[in-house]
Formats: C-alpha cells, sequence, structure tokens
C-alpha cells in the first residue's frame, strides 16, 4: 500500500455519495508498500479501505480481482470485499483514477515475525490455495519469470549505483533460473488429463505477494488476508516459496529455518506437498527473491520525486537469493 495520488475531503465526500456507507467522518493516507493509493475512511457507518489504482494494475484486470476476493470469501477465506454503490458498481473513478472501496477487517499485522504466527501462516495459504481451486477465471503472473528480463534490463543503467557488479550478479542468476524453471504445462491438473504425474506441480490461484503486511493475525490465529492485486495463476508451490523469503529472513538477512519449518508444517496439515514440488522449492525460493529484488531495484531507481511512498530496499533480497543458491533440499528449508 502506498500513496501517490492525493484526495481532497471535498472530493471524497462527493465520491462517498453514490455508496450507501453514511457521511464521512476522517480519512488517511496509508505509506506502506509501493503500488497503489491506499486510504483508511471513517463513515458514520463504519471503516473501509478506499483504493486509487495507479499504473502497475491494468484496468481490465480489475474485475478479475474484485472477483477472486468475492469468490475466496464464498468458500471461507477472511479477505477485503469489495463494496458496491447504489447501482451495483464496484469499480469507479476518482480524481481520474480507477477506484474501489473494500471492508476493513480487524487484527494485526506483524511487525516482528515470531514463531507462533507460522504455523497459522502456512495452514491460511494452503486453505487460500485449496478456496481458490476451482475459481474459473485464469491470469496470468505478470511477474512471473517471463518478465523478469526486461525488469532486469530497465534497471541496466542504474543498478550498479545501486550495488557495485549487481547487474551482471542478476544477470546470471537470471539465466540458471529461466533455464530449470518448469513450463506451465507441467501445472496442468490430474484431472485435466495429464497422463504422467511422477513430475506433477499443482497450479493454481496464488496470492503472490503473501508478506508480513498482508496477513492479519489475533491471538495468533490470521484473522484476515488483504492485498490481492498480484494474485494470479501460477504453480502453488510458487506461493510457498514467496512466504519462506518473506518471513524467514531477520532483518540481518539470517534464514529462520524454524521459522519455515514452522510454515511448510502448516501448510501440509491442509495440503500434502507433491514431490515434485518438494524437489522445486529451492528454485522456486531462488526465482521468488529474484523477482522481488528485481522490483524493488526497479523502484529505487525510478522511484518518483512526490507522493507519500516507502521504498524497500532489494539489496535485502539479493542476500536472500545468494542464500537460497546454496540451497541443497528441502533440509535446509527444515524438513
Amino acid at each position: 500500500m502506498a500513496v501517490y495520488t492525493n484526495i481532497s475531503d471535498e472530493e471524497l465526500r462527493v465520491f462517498l455519495e453514490s455508496f450507501d456507507l453514511g457521511t464521512l467522518v476522517s480519512f488517511r493516507g496509508i505509506a506502506e508498500g509501493v503500488e497503489n493509493s491506499n486510504f483508511y475512511i471513517c463513515t458514520s457507518k463504519g471503516k473501509y479501505i478506499l483504493t486509487l489504482y495507479e499504473k502497475r494494475v491494468k484496468v481490465q484486470e480489475l474485475p478479475w480481482f474484485l472477483g477472486f476476493m468475492r469468490y475466496l470469501a464464498s468458500q471461507g477465506v477472511t479477505c477485503p470485499q469489495p463494496i458496491p454503490d447504489r447501482q451495483g458498481r464496484t469499480l469507479k473513478k476518482l480524481v481520474h483514477r480507477p477506484a474501489a472501496i473494500t471492508t476493513f477487517l480487524t487484527g494485526i499485522w506483524p511487525r516482528v515475525v515470531k514463531l507462533e504466527n507460522c504455523r497459522p501462516l502456512g495452514r491460511a495459504l494452503a486453505q487460500l490455495h485449496l478456496a481458490g481451486w476451482n475459481y474459473p477465471q485464469e491470469r496470468a503472473n505478470s511477474f512471473g519469470v517471463e518478465a523478469w528480463s526486461s525488469l532486469l534490463v530497465s534497471c541496466a543503467h542504474g543498478a550498479d549505483r545501486v550495488q557495485s557488479g549487481i547487474f551482471q550478479e542478476l544477470s546470471d542468476a537470471l539465466s540458471r533460473i529461466q533455464t530449470l524453471w518448469p513450463k506451465q504445462e507441467q501445472g496442468l491438473r490430474k484431472e485435466r488429463g495429464q497422463k504422467n504425474t511422477s513430475f506433477y506441480l499443482p497450479r493454481g490461484q496464488i496470492h503472490a505477494d503473501l508478506f508480513p503486511d498482508n496477513v492479519f493475525f489475533h491471538n495468533y490465529e490470521v484473522s484476515g488476508i488483504i492485498d490481492f492485486y498480484f494474485a494470479c495463476t501460477d504453480f502453488l508451490a510458487y506461493d510457498i516459496a514467496i512466504c519462506l523469503n518473506a518471513w524467514c529472513f531477520s532483518a540481518e538477512g539470517i534464514f529462520n529455518r524454524v521459522f519455515s519449518r514452522h510454515i511448510l508444517q502448516g501448510y501440509e496439515e491442509i495440503r500434502p506437498l507433491e514431490p515434485a514440488e518438494r524437489h522445486m522449492m529451492p528454485l522456486f525460493a531462488q526465482g521468488a527473491a529474484l523477482r522481488f529484488l528485481l522490483t524493488r531495484l526497479y523502484d529505487w531507481i525510478h522511484a518518483p520525486t512526490c507522493g507519500m511512498v516507502t521504498l524497500k530496499d532489494p539489496l535485502e533480497y539479493l542476500i536472500r537469493l545468494r542464500f537460497h543458491q546454496r540451497v541443497e533440499g528441502m533440509c535446509d528449508y527444515g524438513l
């Protein structure tokens, strides 16, 4: 979450007139994150989140995201629900940006990850994967392996100013990862007629951005999951690898194998991993580290000069990438 586009009190009051949400009491921007402009709003009827969708989100894909959240909620996943206006529209415009209001979820995201967060996180991720399994529409991963080359090229002019030699290191890493990355056909579901299941990699709807600030807890149980605007159709194990990167490293870059083991064990309480998923986890973890390294590096180099935006250090993910390159198997992740 972030604020790139500011709005005035009057603009928001006029916008709210088409909703049955009462009158505006207060609102404020949310600085965390780097993708869309987000605001916490309080009205006479309750608390809500307003999102203005910025340039990275394609307008034509917004119905997929909003529909996916509604579908997950119907399957028992606690996530934000788009609120329709009096004419039933959930996607509108505000200050020339696509905009939506969603429900406000209670709970607190962990500023410091603790062991008690890990097993519930794993269970919640598996439940999300199972809940989304039959969502009929697919969405390609716009930040999947096919997009990483162009991201790296777009950082060429500024990468080595962030750290000397990083562009060549990332180029070499990307080449290795792309050579070994499985084809999407290997993720076809068994019931779709795949004959050879010896290297079966389940593929379905994933969150693709399940960082600590996107998971709310209450008494160390997951009370809600937010920010589905990277959600897509991809390998389920890749989503797990994103979590291992996001939840299992200290501020100093030390991997916590105990945290990792509890996340994986929690996940397998709900959905046991396939043998091929275990085999591919180190590669998926490298890919996840590289993906977030590249988008952070891009944002660092191309950061706007205005707007309330919290930039994140790309070099944190260089340390994580190097760790995963040394991993030999699931034992290094605690299993």
